[in-house]
């Protein structure tokens, strides 16, 4: 397999990839993706490879598609193939490649990067909600902070944004990353009709708000910190360990909005 190199203009990116952790409102960002037309859009291909590993824990609502790959390898080439047809946007939890990704360079570089946080107490509620039994590592925040570190290593800058920001101001954060990543601006995609979308049948249990919805929704008036504290742990010891991270790349955020 050939992996492209590096590409001069991002202007020519035919692949960009969306990293975040679970609950960050990244499905809402990728169905503006998709509602935009002109890029074929993969939703978590590398969580077959995590979740379907021997050792790791069964993901609850997961219905795997018959005849998706299920080794890193394989997504990686899967996505390269869809690539060279059509541009491609994917989205995916950092923890999911957070060791083979930065040992991978030529795939490395080949796209554009982006990165969506938001606060672990708000996360971990929802998460809690979903599946209860989900592990620290799953929180993801730490996974992030290692790939941003590792991608800022390899050279790339990835766009940093705080869903927070994204729920006040969608059209605003979706320009800022469409003009960084080389695509051109489509307001007309941030409403969308509750059709399920394809490759979301296998979990398509997960995203009720999003199906529900035509268009993301501002954050609602809770204080998610005392809430967190009545579930007591192991939620709180999950905020803990992963807020030191959320806080870096907050920093990181802010450090790329004022650079914009």
């Amino acid at each position: 397999m050939t992996v492209p190199g590096r590409r001069d203009s991002l202007a020519r990116m035919t692949l960009h990839a969306l990293w975040c952790h679970p609950r960050s409102v990244s499905t809402a960002f990728e169905r503006i993706m998709r509602e935009r037309g002109d890029l074929t859009v993969l939703h978590e291909p590398f969580m077959y490879d995590y979740y379907l590993r021997p050792g790791n824990r069964t993901f609850e609502h997961f219905e795997p598609e018959p005849g998706h790959p299920t080794d890193y390898a394989g997504i990686r080439d899967m996505i390269l193939d869809q690539s060279r047809k059509r541009p491609v946007f994917f989205k995916d939890m950092a923890y999911y490649v957070q060791h083979a990704l930065p040992d991978d360079p030529g795939f490395m570089a080949a796209m554009s990067h982006a990165i969506l946080i938001r606060d672990p107490a708000e996360s971990i509620l929802s998460y809690q909600r979903k599946d209860p039994g989900f592990t620290c590592e799953e929180v993801g925040h730490e996974a992030l902070w290692r790939l941003y570190e590792a991608l800022r290593a390899a050279g790339s800058t990835p766009v940093v944004i705080r869903s927070a920001a994204l729920r006040t101001d969608p059209a605003g954060q979706m320009a800022r990353y469409w003009q960084a990543v080389g695509l051109e601006d489509r307001p007309e995609a941030l409403s969308w009709d509750n059709e399920v979308p394809e490759g979301w049948k296998s979990v398509e249990a997960w995203h009720s708000e999003v199906l529900s919805s035509s268009g993301i929704k501002p954050a609602e008036d809770r204080d998610y910190r005392a809430e967190l504290a009545a579930l007591g742990a192991p939620f709180t010891e999950y905020d803990a360990h992963h807020r030191p991270f959320y806080d870096l790349l907050c920093k990181a955020a802010d450090n790329d909005a004022h650079q914009k």
